[in-house]
C-alpha cells in the first residue's frame, strides 16, 4: 500500500529542490502519508526536481528525468 502522487502536481515546486515524502506533506501537496511514496506517471512535468520515493512507475521515471530531474528510491 502507497501513498500516490502523479507527475502534474509536481508542477508548482520549486525547481531544482528535492521532493520526497515529508516535503510533500509540509507543502500541503500530500494529505495522508501513512504509507511510503509511490510516483505516477499522469500529466507532464516542466520541473527539474530530485524526486526520493519508495516507488516509481516507470513512465514518471521517465518524466522526471526528461525534465532534467532525477529518481532516488528510498527504503
Amino acid at each position: 500500500s502507497f501513498t500516490i502522487i502523479n507527475v502534474s502536481k509536481l508542477n508548482n515546486l520549486k525547481p531544482d529542490s528535492t521532493v520526497n515524502l515529508d516535503s510533500l506533506v509540509k507543502l500541503g501537496v500530500v494529505t495522508s502519508p501513512k504509507n511510503p511514496l509511490k510516483v505516477l506517471g499522469n500529466g507532464d512535468l516542466k520541473v527539474k526536481l530530485i524526486v526520493q520515493a519508495a516507488a516509481f512507475t516507470s513512465k514518471a521515471r521517465t518524466k522526471i528525468e526528461a525534465a532534467g530531474g532525477a529518481c532516488e528510491i528510498l527504503d
